[in-house]
């Protein structure tokens, strides 16, 4: 099981999505993944593993030692002072020893750091727009591609994941802090990253947020993560990470509402990541 986890994380590592038979969480690019990776393996699980085990252990240990064949006159003792001070205070321990960077966790994900770029997602049933107010408020719509769009792109060498490829992608700098200013047109919506370690609400009417760092390129997905409707699971979000350059083509294309030329920044893009993907994963 532990090598089938790894073999999967590093799958997970070069594509920014989930993993047929993936064990654990998707591989992280940010800090406040880097964190919630920690707390998850590191901290709860180990804990959660080891009372399982003691429990079991003592189950069958009381079952062979106080069956009716081997303890025929079973103990009358009702109170063991010691006993329940020790179940009573071990688990408040345990709690403490979780409770101290889980809120160091919850402070740093609301502790935003000064952004490099601001983004305003907008859910929609059942679609996401994303706006750039920091580069003259420009908007486009995320749309699910369908088989056929899909299969145009997986042609050319694209991988386009079904379920999960869009048509417009978001684009951001790596290395760079970005803020998300998250909302919704209708019903409450919930927009999400794994491997960035982020997951907030689309509220109707009011402004949450969300931050990330990616510190590698490539392209990470998610999926709105709120049951919002019929539609709700073809609404996935698709973050490109580029470097600075490609991330100002970009913009200057979008701006231009040169269609094409921004679909051929897309597209070239996806085509040089992936193929960086390959050659990374042939290198390990």
């Amino acid at each position: 099981m532990a090598l089938a986890g790894g073999a999967t994380s590093a799958l997970a590592q070069t594509t920014g999505q989930p993993m047929h038979w993936q064990m654990g969480l998707q591989a992280p690019v940010t800090p406040i993944a880097d964190a919630i990776h920690w707390f998850h393996d590191v901290l709860v699980n180990p804990i959660i593993i080891g009372i399982a085990a003691f429990v079991l252990v003592l189950m069958i240990y009381v079952m062979y030692k106080f069956s009716e064949k081997r303890n025929p006159t079973p103990s009358s003792t009702t109170h063991n002072q010691l006993l329940e001070v020790a179940w009573t205070v071990i688990p408040v321990l345990i709690l403490l020893v979780i409770a101290v960077p889980s809120f160091k966790l919850l402070y740093a994900q609301y502790d935003y750091p000064k952004p490099d770029l601001t983004i305003k997602a907008t859910g929609n049933q059942w679609n996401w727009t994303h706006s750039y107010p920091d580069h003259g408020n420009f908007s486009f719509t995320s749309v699910m591609l369908n088989d056929q769009e899909r299969q145009a792109l997986i042609a050319k060498g694209i991988p386009a994941p079904r379920l999960l490829a869009v048509n417009n992608e978001v684009f951001v700098p790596v290395n760079k802090v970005v803020h998300v200013l998250v909302t919704a047109s209708d019903v409450i919506h919930n927009w999400t990253i794994p491997s960035f370690g982020s997951k907030v609400d689309a509220v109707p009417g009011r402004i949450t947020a969300t931050w990330f760092k990616a510190r590698k390129e490539g392209v990470y997905y998610g999926q709105c993560s709120e049951l919002c409707g019929k539609d709700h699971a073809f609404m996935p979000i698709a973050v490109r990470v580029v470097n600075d350059a490609v991330f100002n083509e970009w913009v200057a294309a979008v701006k231009a509402r040169d269609r094409n030329k921004v679909r051929e920044i897309q597209e070239r893009t996806a085509l040089a990541q992936a193929g960086a993907k390959v050659a990374d994963a042939a290198s390990r």
